[in-house]
């Protein structure tokens, strides 16, 4: 695996060796692909608005100005490419308004996940994620699963750390409502 800096394959693109930019779409064509498909829930759409990501990113490298990093300025063109295509196909994002959570049952939710299988966690997590908007599914995709500092977040989504900061909040406070809805009904059946 190549360990060369970002930089170096801008760079290398702006100069003309167009195979140095293989490199980038290889680091980071997963993550691209993962925050799309969380805001437009159609396999075949974020595949195609993936490459239409990196190709865009290819013609307009010439404006990166490095001031965030790469994967920042990447990610931010594919969320504002998956937004435009969720407003073009008028889609009805499904969300529910979850007001319920009681931080003493965090304990509970924790052993009863033990007794989840790998596979079926990893289902139920993605199935609650997407009851979630988009902006949730983004920002809790960006922070857990992408592992970007919430400084990066929003400069991806273009809002304010505090803003990203409740934000967080409030989406880990519904999934977590999700979660123990599916949860616990399955706990009643084990004892």
């Amino acid at each position: 695996m190549n360990t060369k800096p970002d930089e170096y394959y801008i760079n290398e693109t702006l100069n003309g060796n167009v195979n140095a930019f293989a490199f980038l779409v290889e680091r980071y064509k997963h993550m691209v692909f993962t925050l799309i498909i969380r805001i437009v829930k159609n396999r075949e759409e974020a595949e195609e608005i993936s490459q239409d990501v990196f190709v865009k990113a290819y013609t307009n490298l010439k404006n990166f100005k490095g001031e965030s990093k790469f994967s920042t300025w990447i990610y931010k063109i594919g969320y504002y490419a998956s937004l435009d295509v969720v407003k073009r196909n008028k889609r009805q994002i499904n969300s529910e308004n979850i007001d319920e959570f009681n931080e003493g049952d965090m304990g509970s939710i924790q052993d009863v996940l033990k007794y989840l299988e790998e596979k079926e966690r990893r289902k139920v997590i993605n199935d609650a994620l997407l009851r979630l908007n988009e902006d949730e599914q983004v920002i809790l995709t960006l922070y857990y699963f992408e592992e970007l500092p919430l400084k990066e977040i929003s400069k991806v989504v273009n809002l304010s750390l505090d803003n990203i900061k409740v934000k967080l909040f409030r989406s880990r406070k519904k999934l977590f409502t999700l979660l123990k809805n599916v949860i616990e009904p399955r706990t009643i059946n084990l004892r």
